[in-house]
């Protein structure tokens, strides 16, 4: 098979982010998860480019610039608004993909949801999970196969942790 080169480049930037996000959902630290979640979303919205996927290059500028706010606890009710709004509006001018580039704008809107209404990790890592589900789906049908991998393999990551989690508060 011969790939065009944006994509081999594309996956290569992609398999670099799907570092973080494989970081995200292993540590329990919340701050420490939403930081990952930046650095992903910030390389993510690169390796966008060269799938020429503009709506993937618009949610990860937006998801980006939200994760840093959750990191430095700055994501307020307003700016939670801002947020989905954006999400919506850009992600809808910007889609050239059909179905597919409404993906994204759902990820986005679900997680920014997530994050400003949810506070334990156990639901933090679940809404994670979700997020990761969703974007299989994209990446797939966008050709970011390092990305579809990674994002799999985050999900299950994601689970062991959550499954963790949870036994552990249980006690056994």
């Amino acid at each position: 098979m011969n790939l065009p080169l944006n994509i081999v480049i594309g996956n290569i930037i992609s398999l670099i982010a799907g570092i973080f996000i494989i970081m995200s959902m292993w540590v329990n630290d919340e701050k420490k998860a939403y930081f990952y979640q930046f650095l992903n979303a910030f390389i993510l919205m690169i390796s966008s480019v060269f799938f020429f996927s503009w709506t993937g290059v618009t949610t990860m500028a937006i998801a980006a610039s939200r994760n840093l706010m959750v990191y430095k606890n700055r994501l307020t009710r307003n700016w939670t608004i801002f947020f989905i709004i954006i999400s919506i509006v850009l992600g809808l001018l910007v889609n050239t993909l059909g179905f597919v580039g409404l993906l994204p704008i759902i990820a986005i809107v679900q997680i920014t949801l997530c994050n400003y209404y949810l506070k334990s990790i156990k639901t933090i890592k679940t809404s994670f999970i979700v997020n990761s589900a969703i974007y299989i789906v994209y990446f797939l049908a966008i050709l970011d196969f390092s990305s579809a991998v990674i994002e799999s393999i985050t999900a299950l990551v994601g689970l062991v942790s959550l499954y963790r989690l949870i036994t552990h508060d249980s006690g056994t």
